[in-house]
């Protein structure tokens, strides 16, 4: 598998270390990654974390602005200047540097989360929370589809 997929949570050791998943390990292989590049989640305490092909994901992106305007600029400074490297050990274990900590608020564990191509990295409550809010919002958003759905039928 070369997807990212479901979740787990691993406990941080005295040194600050944490087991990447057996699983997202495969996918990092699979995908050929040789590092990872974490980018601090615009709008949630989470950490996207990926290689190249995410940092070309938002690369395309910048690439459609106007690179005079400020948009450009600011889009520049959260992919290339605001992010981090990250490197599994041999024993498959990353560091949760303060950079990580500081974002998501991680303390004794962190929560890896399959997100297709790239995994994000939580602090389990506030995946939980989280979690909840977008099942919620989901929820809401087919209730409304199938309230237009009957009245047309109508």
């Amino acid at each position: 598998m070369d997807r990212f997929l479901s979740n787990a949570v691993n406990r941080i050791d005295a040194k600050g270390r944490v087991s990447v998943p057996a699983h997202f390990r495969a996918a990092v292989q699979k995908r050929g990654y040789s590092e990872l590049y974490a980018l601090r989640a615009l709008d949630m305490p989470a950490m996207d974390v990926g290689g190249l092909d995410l940092l070309d994901r938002y690369e395309q992106r910048i690439a459609q602005e106007d690179p005079f305007l400020r948009t450009a600029d600011d889009m520049s400074f959260f992919v290339h200047g605001d992010g981090a490297f990250l490197r599994i050990d041999q024993d498959g274990r990353i560091t949760m540097s303060d950079f990580i900590r500081d974002h998501t608020g991680i303390t004794t564990e962190a929560v890896f989360v399959g997100r297709g191509t790239f995994f994000q990295i939580w602090e389990p409550g506030r995946f939980v929370t989280y979690g909840k809010a977008v099942r919620e919002r989901l929820l809401s958003l087919r209730q409304a589809r199938e309230s237009i759905g009957a009245r047309a039928s109508e």
